[in-house]
């Protein structure tokens, strides 16, 4: 049975969600674009959608904590309720034009991922999920339908997609890895590259096999995490580690077989 505490926090998600893509789609390549001190991109409709999102949080769960990629907060790993939240996850296609960027709202209870939104609004597609009530996908104003992962299990079967190849052996700029993306891309049947958060949302509608990012943050991952469960998918860090939100990286697959192979795959060639 649908826990209904939970079943509130999802409605609630899906509006301020859905709020922060009427702030957000009027700036989309019509916004000036800046760098932060970590040299990544950060523009109006970055700071703005937070600042939204962040006062809507507050207004409904006073005692709520709340961690964002652009004004930050509290680690806390074993708050009661946290707040992750990602306004833009994609800014650089966003600053570029392209598609496929989404806002990320990821609810923890007791540090458990619970709530999960992936919105792509320039898409008018949503991906959102419940611990216990299934992962959906909503197209516009049509009525929801529920989704799941593809049952693809051999890894010369899977469409692969990775955000980026940095910190990996393909990687030019670091000469110390422990990702072999190298010998993935070999076996694969496919393998694409872009899509930040858009990844994940196709993985759980079953139109690609595997997922990842050398690189992650929490606010990064804990929307992605009830989706992809929820869908039938299985997700660790690159290393095996299934408590994902606080890890550095991340892949998700679509059945436990297929994620075997994987992390076999991307272990570091012997020296």
């Amino acid at each position: 049975m649908p826990d209904p505490a939970l079943h509130e926090i999802l409605e609630f998600a899906l509006s301020i969600a859905k709020e922060a893509g009427k702030l957000i789609l009027p700036l989309w390549r019509n916004v000036a674009i800046h760098r932060k001190s970590d040299g990544t991109e950060v523009t109006e409709a970055d700071l703005g959608a937070e600042q939204l999102m962040r006062r809507r949080i507050a207004d409904r769960y006073p005692t709520h904590s709340i961690l964002g990629e652009e004004y930050g907060g509290e680690r806390n790993t074993d708050a009661e309720h946290l707040w992750l939240i990602d306004p833009i996850d994609g800014t650089s296609s966003f600053a570029v034009g392209l598609p496929l960027f989404g806002t990320l709202i990821g609810y923890l209870r007791r540090g458990q991922p619970a709530v999960g939104i992936i919105a792509a609004p320039a898409l008018g597609e949503t991906v959102y999920a419940s611990t216990g009530n299934g992962c959906w996908y909503r197209k516009d104003n049509a009525l929801p339908k529920r989704i799941q992962t593809s049952a693809t299990t051999a890894l010369s079967d899977a469409v692969i997609r990775a955000t980026g190849l940095e910190f990996t052996n393909l990687d030019p700029n670091h000469h110390e890895f422990s990702v072999n993306l190298a010998n993935l891309y070999r076996q694969a049947k496919r393998f694409r590259w872009g899509g930040d958060c858009i990844n994940y949302s196709l993985l759980c509608q079953g139109r690609i096999d595997v997922a990842l990012d050398p690189r992650m943050h929490p606010w990064d991952i804990a929307a992605l995490a009830p989706c992809i469960r929820e869908a039938g998918g299985t997700l660790t860090s690159l290393d095996g580690n299934e408590d994902v939100v606080w890890q550095p990286n991340l892949v998700a697959s679509a059945t436990p077989a297929l994620h075997t192979e994987v992390l076999r795959a991307l272990r570091p060639a012997a020296a």
